[in-house]
């Protein structure tokens, strides 16, 4: 019988958004660093794999106002990572870090600086970015056509590679009786569409000879990004079978690349409300989701696909009968919704008309994230499910409640997991590499490493 495949477990802090209920008297400081010192705790204690931290480049603004609908007010990514490093042992440090709007050398040299000051445990989400709204915050301006921006992301991590790989694992020497610190380490000359570089690395190779790389695109192009460069995927399906038919689908983009299917884990975000029964659980869920869209923030997710102002509308009464703008966008900053609004508009009626749903119970419906409600053992036994139908790897779990909101979580389910046989008691590596399985990437070359 093969052994049983184990879950992979990671803690997201969102920040304020639809998924948290910054309101709830429970909800605690967005920004204070003991808000994101206890989230982190809470996960180690949990033997959790990673702690991940999204970023915002830009505070989104819907109707000419910043709104709470997108994550806001975040501290730097890197401080607080860093930060996080010295009051944690074993625990990943994620960061979501931008390819756009970011040069290679300084990412190598910071992703390096935080893998060496956390023992091996820094990974790196790279994300791209597509919208003038977000280029008027950097020097360049402007933005990346679609079809370039994982061009130049894929030149940004092959960049950042070259250069941690510049240093051989053995360059660093530190022998004090004949006075020889480090071998010579040669200049790392890349040239790419988007780069030309000529740096010699300052940093000698991290613990895990890089960050473990995190990625987020559910595209095509997105996928194979994904394949060729992720270590990890985070992604979202909500049904078991969207979970298999994703997972295949990734895991079999490996083989052209040289890869085996255990060299990438598949993680969803997910979210859980717990009860002491399933009737208890399901009360809850209902009652955080009316707190996570109330009435203003159902007509902002309206408003972006009708690119009106629907103010006047009753979020409690039906869909409005006029039809969307055409080419209007009332939402600078990321948008969510498909291109074609009229298509997007028709699809929501038909589900209103059919489920008889108000705008704020269809906004409700159409916003869920990929969500695990019922006691303990039912919530553990629904993750392990996925994991063994090879549906997931794991989890990113998104708790409604900073900072407490993983505390029963890891109270609870961890311990039901463990009962099944499908966590661990006790970590038994310590760098992050060696929480998800994944091999060292070794750097053999003395001439510096070369990227064309």
């Amino acid at each position: 019988m093969p052994p049983r495949r184990q879950v992979h477990l990671a803690a997201h802090f969102p920040g304020v958004n639809n998924t948290t209920v910054w309101a709830d008297p429970e909800s605690g400081s967005q920004i204070d660093f003991a808000s994101f010192r206890h989230l982190a705790r809470t996960a180690e204690r949990g033997l959790f794999d990673f702690f991940f931290l999204a970023e915002g480049l830009r505070l989104r603004e819907h109707r000419d106002r910043i709104h709470d609908l997108d994550v806001v007010g975040r501290p730097d990514t890197f401080t607080v990572l860093n930060a996080l490093a010295g009051v944690t042992d074993r625990l990943g440090l994620a960061g979501t870090i931008n390819t756009t709007f970011n040069e290679p050398f300084e990412l190598a040299k910071q992703f390096a600086t935080l893998d060496h000051l956390s023992g091996g445990r820094a990974a790196w989400n790279a994300v791209t970015s597509s919208d003038a709204f977000t280029g008027e915050n950097f020097r360049r301006g402007g933005y990346l056509e679609h079809s370039q921006r994982y061009q130049r992301a894929a030149e940004v991590v092959q960049a950042s590679r070259a250069l941690w790989a510049s240093w051989p694992d053995d360059a660093l020497v530190v022998d004090r009786d004949t006075g020889v610190f480090a071998h010579d380490v040669a200049e790392t000359r890349i040239r790419s569409s988007q780069f030309e570089i000529d740096a010699t690395f300052v940093l000698p190779p991290s613990p895990q000879g890089y960050p473990v790389q995190l990625q987020a695109g559910d595209s095509d192009e997105g996928r194979e990004f994904g394949a060729a460069t992720a270590d990890a995927i985070f992604t979202g399906h909500g049904t078991l079978a969207a979970g298999q038919k994703f997972y295949a689908d990734l895991k079999g983009r490996l083989a052209k690349y040289g890869r085996a299917p255990e060299d990438l884990k598949i993680l969803p975000a997910a979210t859980f409300v717990l009860g002491d029964t399933e009737a208890d659980a399901h009360e809850r869920a209902h009652h955080i989701r009316r707190q996570q869209v109330g009435p203003q923030t159902a007509l902002a997710f309206l408003e972006q696909v009708w690119g009106r102002d629907l103010s006047g509308y009753d979020p409690d009464g039906p869909l409005p009968e006029i039809e969307p703008a055409d080419n209007v966008n009332i939402t600078r900053g990321r948008v969510r919704h498909a291109k074609d609004p009229r298509a997007v508009a028709e699809a929501w009626r038909a589900k209103a008309e059919a489920d008889k749903l108000s705008i704020r119970e269809l906004i409700i419906e159409v916003t869920a994230r990929q969500q695990f409600v019922g006691t303990p053992a039912q919530v553990a036994a629904r993750i392990d499910e996925y994991v063994q139908a090879e549906a997931a790897d794991g989890f990113i779990l998104v708790p409604h409640l900073t900072p407490g909101g993983l505390d029963e979580f890891v109270d609870r389910v961890v311990p039901e997991l463990q009962d099944r046989g499908s966590f661990r008691t006790a970590y038994t590596g310590t760098t992050l590499r060696d929480h998800l399985g994944l091999r060292h990437p070794r750097h053999t070359v003395h001439e510096g490493a070369r990227a064309s």
